[in-house]
Parts: C-alpha cells; sequence; structure tokens
C-alpha cells in the first residue's frame, strides 16, 4: 500500500499523561509524527489533538483504533490532505538593518503575504501562515540573508465534512 499524509483528529477529555499515552502508540507501530497541535475544541470541555503522520491506510485505521482505547479520548478519526482545510503558523526573526538595506527583502515580504509582527531596533518579526510549502518557499528565501530565530507551528486543520463529534457528545449527556 503506498503512504500518503493523514491527519488525525482526536477528541479527549483533558487529563494528565494523555499525550504521552497516545505518543507511546505511535512509538510501537514505529510511525513518525510529522506534527502534533494540542487546542481546545469547538465543545466546552473538550481537547482536541491535531497530528499529521505519513503512513498507509491500513496502519492509520489500527493507530485510531488504539487511539480511541484510551480512556480520556471520546472519538478520533482520520482524513487525508483532500478531505481537510489546514494551515500552519510560523515567525521569522531577522535583522532590523536587513529591512531597511535590502529592497529584496520587502518585496519577498509582499510577494509571500506575511505579515510584519513587530520592528525594533535590532530585529523585526514576520509572521506567515499557510501550507507547509509556502512557509518552507518563505524560510528557504529569507535564510540566505540570515534567520536569527525561527518557529513553527503543527498543523492546525477543519474537515470537509461533518466529523459528528457533537452530536456523539449530545448522546454521551443524555
Amino acid at each position: 500500500m503506498e503512504k500518503k499524509t493523514y491527519t488525525i483528529s482526536v477528541y479527549t477529555e483533558n487529563n494528565v499523561g494523555l499525550l504521552n499515552r497516545i505518543s507511546a502508540i505511535f512509538l510501537k507501530r514505529h510511525i513518525n509524527i510529522e506534527s502534533l497541535t494540542v487546542s481546545g475544541s469547538e465543545i466546552e470541555h473538550v481537547h482536541r489533538f491535531v497530528i499529521v503522520i505519513e503512513s498507509t491506510e491500513s496502519a492509520v485505521i489500527k493507530l485510531v483504533g488504539q487511539i480511541e482505547k484510551q480512556i480520556e479520548v471520546i472519538r478520533a478519526y482520520y482524513h487525508t490532505d483532500e478531505e481537510t482545510i489546514y494551515q500552519e503558523s510560523a515567525l521569522f526573526k531577522i535583522s532590523s538593518s536587513l529591512l531597511f538595506d535590502e529592497r529584496q527583502i520587502q518585496n519577498i515580504i509582499k510577494k509571500s503575504n506575511a505579515n510584519i509582527v513587530t520592528v525594533s531596533r535590532e530585529f523585526f518579526v514576520l509572521e506567515k501562515s499557510g501550507r507547509k510549502h509556502e512557509i518552507d518557499d518563505l524560510y528557504n528565501e529569507l535564510h540566505e540573508f540570515g534567520i536569527l530565530q525561527f518557529v513553527r507551528s503543527g498543523r492546525i486543520s477543519v474537515s470537509k465534512t461533518a466529523m459528528q463529534i457533537s452530536s456523539i457528545l449530545k448522546e454521551f449527556n443524555n
């Protein structure tokens, strides 16, 4: 079977140690986590893990089944890139002198649709949201000028189709 990129969404209670147990499931199956984001969800008191992996569909199905066996996990779903709308975010810290001395920097910022978050005498910070390749492209263009610091978020995503998590929770609460 062919490996593809999958986004796994895991709706959970917010309990200590759950991240460790979920990551252990990936470790046991020798599957690398490409990206991981954890946040609140559309449902009060329910958190959502967004995990990106490269794997086969059969391995993802087994993985999601194992994740759902964790007591704090309410429901887990998996989707291909075609089934989701997703973004990443990145911050670039760059020397302020480049903003004024290198005209090309301003063109790169405009072309990439990046936003200047802050400017000081020593540095300025750019924010770029978009697909992984868009952030990689901006990184590669800025790298030759010198990046003082760089950080990127994990993927955030929503599925194109309904995941029915709200109706599952309503049934659970009744």
